[in-house]
């Protein structure tokens, strides 16, 4: 379906009340058409509507004329770059941006995921949640520890019950 008949019925589900069927409809134009920042625009004013400043702020987040309550909500529930990364929805260069303010805003976020990654990433190939707490650490390594002492445990207690059995 075009983008002009898509962003019709978006007009006409918000006139008729249909606040949820308007924002699914918006989140799948922004996904199919993720530099377009009307249709992000869009798609905040609905989360506005339902009172969720976070996401409000995560989809004017590119936006040089965004609310800043709305942008600290954002950055306070997508606390790790990665994660806004990811939550930014963006796909291919930041040069795709159609303003100045938007590639800014998403080169910062990409060079922030990169430092928290250790490695250069791009909007491709933005970094899962198992990658972003990958990391190796001492709780890890106890917890490997403990998996291990407990079926080393097991074992012995199963060899002991059949050493038992045929004794």
């Amino acid at each position: 379906m075009p983008l002009r008949d898509t962003l019709a019925r978006v007009d006409a589900d918000l006139a008729a009340g249909r606040v949820p069927v308007a924002r699914q409809r918006l989140r799948g134009l922004v996904s199919s058409f993720p530099h377009d920042l009307m249709l992000r625009q869009r798609l905040a004013e609905v989360y506005r509507l339902y009172g969720e400043p976070a996401e409000a702020g995560r989809w004017m987040y590119l936006d040089q004329d965004r609310d800043a309550a709305e942008t600290s909500a954002f950055e306070a529930r997508y606390l790790t770059a990665p994660q806004r990364m990811r939550a930014l929805a963006w796909q291919g260069p930041e040069s795709l941006a159609q303003t100045a303010f938007a590639r800014e805003q998403l080169a910062a976020v990409r060079a922030a995921c990169s430092e928290a990654m250790g490695r250069p990433v791009d909007w491709d190939k933005v970094p899962s949640d198992w990658e972003e707490s990958s990391g190796t650490s001492l709780a890890d390594f106890l917890a490997g520890a403990g998996c291990l002492v407990a079926v080393l445990a097991f074992l012995a207690i199963w060899v002991n019950g059949l050493v038992a059995l045929f004794d």
